[in-house]
């Protein structure tokens, strides 16, 4: 698949899920509510919709039509949205900005901010119970996202992230820390995506390798674009990592040694997809997309 065409499906995706988000705002954050304002804030706030495409094209890979996966794709987004407020607090990693505006807590106040994303974390649960899905899938969907987003996936890594900062982490530490704070989420977005497909075996199995490869991939580039990328470039806070004294693949590998690492991990995404057809080009061209990403 050539670049032109992968970033028109992309957008594709990117605009279905911004548009299906606002209904759902609509539906479960009533603007009277000062935390739902909140919420709409950071929710629609921008952002890559990485995970929300990856449902989708999850979906598709599996025959089915992407809009099929698209209330899973925001209720994906959702939760990462209540994840990112969160992580911004005062008692995390105390962030004035977030995507080139302030953060939730700076915006409002840090209160509103906890409750809007508590909002936000329970309205994407709401949103797979009332999705237009078989019984079968919503539970698989809501199981994979509880279970990425969860003590056994993204808030371990959170604990993991915020020990780290106290004591110093080897490969074997940051490897797990990041498999949990960023790869579980990915991976639960490429699960929901061939559960809206009721996808077969190994299809999912497939999916599941890439999502994980993928995960660390998108943060060792993250971790890179602290040290390279500006603040205006990041939409965020540039070297925010070495003003919190956090260990990085950076700080471990070095810059070119983190560099090589992704492209390893990148090649094992892209391995993951062999034999899956024409389909898989666009997650194929997903993956580079994400190496090569400066933002």
């Amino acid at each position: 698949m050539d670049k032109v065409t992968y970033q028109a499906r992309y957008a594709e995706y990117a605009a279905a899920t911004e548009r299906r988000l606002e209904e759902l705002c609509d539906l479960y954050l009533p603007g009277e509510a000062r935390i739902s304002r909140a919420a709409r804030y950071s929710l629609l706030g921008g952002g890559k919709r990485v995970r929300a495409v990856l449902a989708l094209a999850g979906c598709a890979l599996a025959g089915q039509p992407a809009e099929r996966a698209l209330d899973y794709a925001c209720a994906v987004e959702m939760l990462h949205c209540y994840s990112l407020i969160q992580d911004d607090l005062p008692c995390m990693d105390d962030d004035d900005y977030r995507r080139g505006r302030p953060s939730c807590h700076r915006q409002f106040d840090e209160c509103t901010a906890l409750l809007a994303s508590d909002a936000l974390l329970t309205a994407a649960f709401e949103v797979i119970a009332r999705a237009d899905a078989s019984a079968q899938s919503r539970v698989e969907a809501c199981a994979a996202l509880a279970e990425g987003g969860g003590a056994r996936g993204m808030i371990y890594g959170q604990e993991l992230d915020m020990r780290y900062e106290a004591e110093p982490a080897g490969v074997a530490e940051l490897l797990a820390l990041h498999r949990h704070k960023t790869g579980a989420l990915i991976r639960a977005a490429a699960a929901m995506g061939c559960a809206a497909a009721q996808a077969p075996q190994p299809v999912r199995q497939a999916m599941d390798r890439y999502a994980a490869e993928l995960g660390l991939v998108f943060q060792i580039v993250d971790d890179i674009l602290d040290v390279t990328a500006t603040t205006e470039e990041l939409g965020k806070p540039a070297g925010s990592d070495a003003s919190n004294e956090k260990t990085t693949f950076v700080t471990l590998y070095g810059l070119e040694g983190a560099q090589k690492l992704a492209r390893q991990h990148n090649e094992e995404a892209l391995a993951a997809l062999n034999g899956l057809g024409e389909e898989a080009e666009f997650l194929r061209e997903m993956a580079l997309e994400l190496l090569e990403r400066k933002k």
